[in-house]
């Protein structure tokens, strides 16, 4: 039988989820702003109406809003969805004028934008840091040491020691490399070196893909090779390399991120696969369920997530503006008022669009409508 935690988990989980990351996601947005010497009129997390809030003696409304699905900082003088000068801005007194957004040069509106995916990408790299530091990291050597029969990897003839050597001409130093290689990759090819006793041999794959399920009843679709490995070891590590592989398993995140991404737009992988605010729920309170380390390493996660979505150059995300600063830089000059607002308002219709598809994707893959 699988578990299932009860609703309330789920909106526990999803609130202490999302609630922090938003938090900080806008604080950056804010705090980079603020150095700049840009006014902010508003901090809200949730969109809609104002639950609760106060001004602060800079001016700034802080609110918490009906709608918590995400938040914003509203600078001053950002009076239109592509963030360029109006009527309004230009009628403002010159002093007020200097403290608005679109004042600022160019580098630095770039940097204050950036600062959001940034600071999720820090908090993050800060979790996996301190579990690094505290617990070690796990070192096992790419050695076979059993063998699934029938698997792709015995009928190509791989047998238990074995070791990996390379893997698509990478080298593989660590078994775990390997294996999100090939977990990450069902139905890609990949071509094996394996040294065995003092040969080396050559093997090529057409990965294998699996459907595995969890705890809870949620299925993934896996590579698998049928391989097991030897058993590793927890090797202590100090607070500088603590960090230092804290940002390599940050990159490998964001790497499995863009593969899976790339997988859905070429069929690899079904959009199904794509997950919206009601999954985010359910996994967050299922990772709850399991206790603060598994939660912890779920917020990890979802802050990766959060910056790398921010990040994809779609109009009316971090990632668009981005773009656009980048065609200024280029080109010079910015792109046309006209121009920008037609493809922020594109870029809001196609995430409210998407939002609305992956919801009702969420909705119909739970167990009371999938059966």
């Amino acid at each position: 039988m699988f578990e299932s935690p009860p609703v309330w988990m789920w909106v526990i989980g999803f609130l202490l989820v999302l609630g922090p990351l938003v938090t900080v996601h806008e604080l950056g947005h804010y705090l980079v702003g603020r150095y700049f010497g840009v006014k902010a009129d508003a901090f809200s997390i949730g969109f809609g109406k104002e639950l609760v809030g106060w001004t602060d003696r800079l001016g700034t409304r802080w609110k918490l809003s009906a709608i918590p699905l995400g938040g914003y900082v509203q600078f001053a003088g950002d009076m239109n969805p592509a963030s360029q000068p109006s009527k309004e801005w230009l009628a403002l007194p010159a002093e007020e004028r200097e403290r608005t957004f679109q004042a600022k040069p160019l580098w630095q509106r770039a940097l204050i934008v950036f600062a959001g995916p940034l600071t999720n990408f820090l908090v993050a790299v800060a979790i996996l840091a301190a579990f690094n530091f505290g617990y070690g990291k796990v070192e096992i050597p790419p050695v076979v040491s059993m063998v699934v029969e029938g698997s792709a990897a015995d009928e190509a003839g791989i047998e238990p020691g074995d070791r990996v050597i390379e893997a698509d001409g990478v080298p593989i130093a660590d078994f775990n490399t390997l294996r999100q290689r090939v977990v990450q990759d069902p139905g890609g090819s990949i071509d094996l070196l394996v040294q065995r006793d003092e040969q080396e041999l050559a093997f090529a794959f057409t990965i294998p893909s699996v459907e595995e399920r969890d705890r809870f009843g949620n299925t993934f679709h896996v590579g698998q090779l049928g391989i097991g490995s030897v058993v590793g070891e927890f090797v202590p590590v100090g607070p500088v390399e603590s960090v230092t592989l804290a940002v390599r398993q940050t990159g490998d995140i964001m790497s499995m991120m863009v593969t899976g991404i790339w997988q859905i737009i070429t069929g690899r992988r079904s959009v199904e696969e794509l997950g919206g605010p009601v999954k985010i729920a359910k996994y967050s309170g299922e990772q709850l369920s399991l206790g603060w380390q598994a939660f912890v390493s779920f917020v990890a996660l979802i802050s990766i997530n959060l910056a790398f979505i921010n990040l994809l150059p779609i109009p009316a995300l971090d990632g668009g503006h981005l773009a656009f600063y980048a065609a200024e830089a280029v080109r010079r000059k910015p792109i046309g008022p006209r121009s920008q607002e037609w493809a922020f308002r594109t870029g809001i219709a196609f995430v409210l669009a998407l939002m609305v598809f992956v919801t009702f994707n969420d909705i119909a893959s739970l167990p009371v409508f999938s059966g």
